[in-house]
């Protein structure tokens, strides 16, 4: 499981001229999910996630989290995250999870986020979608499951 996660000061997800999620200070997460992934992986992930502490506190370090900062978090659907570019000049998609897998553990990760006591709001899952988002620094992480060790 991939996450990019970029810390945003406000960030949306519109689908068809409406907007679908909607957060003010927080994380926007382009979510990628693998064929093999599991429930282990959402685990870890969201705990990440959640943990992070890349707020700036009083003295200026980054020593805050999302909860000492009353953020949030956009959880957006991404399986090009594991486009292989290695070859040719279009990518394949072969590690992406397939819907009827993938669905269930982008919902996983919603519950466990919000299990987590974090705010989440979503994207569509499958639906072209516009992401805006107002990028904080810029900082952006990119968390992988498989590199947790």
């Amino acid at each position: 499981m991939r996450a990019v996660v970029q810390r945003v000061t406000e960030a949306s997800v519109t689908v068809d001229g409406t907007v679908v999620g909607q957060i003010g200070r927080g994380f926007l997460v382009l979510l990628g999910i693998a064929g093999d992934d599991s429930e282990q992986d959402v685990v870890w992930l969201a705990g990440k996630i959640a943990g992070l502490r890349v707020f700036e506190d009083a003295e200026g370090k980054m020593n805050l989290g999302l909860s000492d900062v009353g953020g949030a978090v956009l959880l957006v659907s991404q399986f090009t995250l594991y486009g292989d570019c290695r070859k040719g000049r279009r990518p394949s998609f072969v590690e992406a999870a397939r819907p009827e897998a993938a669905v269930p553990l982008y919902q996983s990760m919603v519950a466990e986020l919000r299990g987590l006591s974090v705010p989440v709001e979503t994207g569509t899952f499958q639906a072209h979608m516009d992401v805006r988002l107002l990028n904080d620094g810029p900082v952006t992480l990119l968390l992988d499951s498989r590199r947790q060790f």
